[in-house]
């Protein structure tokens, strides 16, 4: 049943580690029906609805949320609205693990940190107050150093294609090992990925004066910033692997999907 599926959910991604803005858990959906097949996405997208519906998903589970920051009505005359419509009238339930998803350990960045070639143990690059453990990014180590221009080009190869390429900030060849990544906005991780010893940060979304202002500091790693999307997307294998596994010990089977669509916003460059 899909409560029972939620609970192994909320098992590897409690709701309760979850910034208080954020908006996770059951958007949409019976608790008492059958679940049989699952579709794992970034975004709940109107792309990502019609793959569900392909694919004969009974739940849809993503990594955004789709009412971030609530509404009082859920018509069909918004893409909001026509998204929540769409899924119920299908019996697709719809489940989100957002920031939860984030710090948890493995999480987010730890998929992440993998997909760029980081090796050995991880350790959280913001530590979560309550268990250092968990947190915001990943800080690990390649298996040998290389030229920065040379991990680049490997974490480009490792994460999903999209229309926009890799930006870097730094020497291009200048001496990587030890590597910090944050999956999505990484703005607010500078400081931290300064304290963390790291030669380069792999992260999304860096905004220009916060960059530049780093940069000009000195004394601190190389930046990298990719696709918010392509950032976060590989922890989708790693979520539907391990909610499938941990479902299964409970005798409870289900056939998951990872979505391919690219929903990154952007679509395409000039030359």
């Amino acid at each position: 049943m899909l409560a029972d599926v939620v609970t192994e959910i909320e098992t590897l991604y409690d709701p309760a580690w979850a910034e208080s803005w954020d908006a996770v858990g059951l958007v949409c959906g019976d608790p008492g029906r059958t679940v049989r097949k699952i579709l794992f996405a970034v975004d709940p997208v109107a792309a990502v609805v019609d793959e569900a519906l392909e694919y004969g998903a009974d739940l849809l589970v993503t990594h955004h949320p789709l009412y971030l920051r609530g509404t009082t009505s859920v018509a069909a005359t918004t893409f909001k609205g026509r998204v929540v419509h769409r899924l119920i009238r299908n019996d697709v339930a719809l489940y989100t693990a957002h920031t939860n998803a984030d710090v948890a350990d493995p999480g987010v960045s730890d998929a992440l940190a993998r997909a760029v070639g980081l090796t050995g143990e991880l350790r959280p690059l913001l530590p979560a107050a309550d268990d250092p453990r968990r947190g915001l990014g990943r800080v690990g180590t390649l298996p040998s150093p290389v030229p920065l221009r040379e991990f680049a080009e490997r974490a480009a190869s490792g994460l999903p294609r999209t229309a926009g390429p890799l930006r870097v900030a730094g020497d291009p060849g200048r001496e990587v090992a030890t590597v910090a990544v944050s999956g999505g906005a990484g703005d607010s991780l500078l400081g931290a990925a300064r304290a963390s010893g790291a030669d380069v940060f792999l992260t999304a979304d860096l905004r220009h004066h916060p960059a530049s202002e780093f940069v000009e500091a000195g004394e601190g790693p190389a930046l990298i910033d990719a696709s918010h999307w392509a950032t976060e997307w590989p922890w989708l294998a790693d979520a539907a692997e391990r909610l499938t596994s941990a479902l299964a010990a409970k005798g409870i089977n289900v056939e998951a999907r990872v979505s391919r669509i690219v929903t990154d916003a952007w679509t395409s460059t000039t030359p």
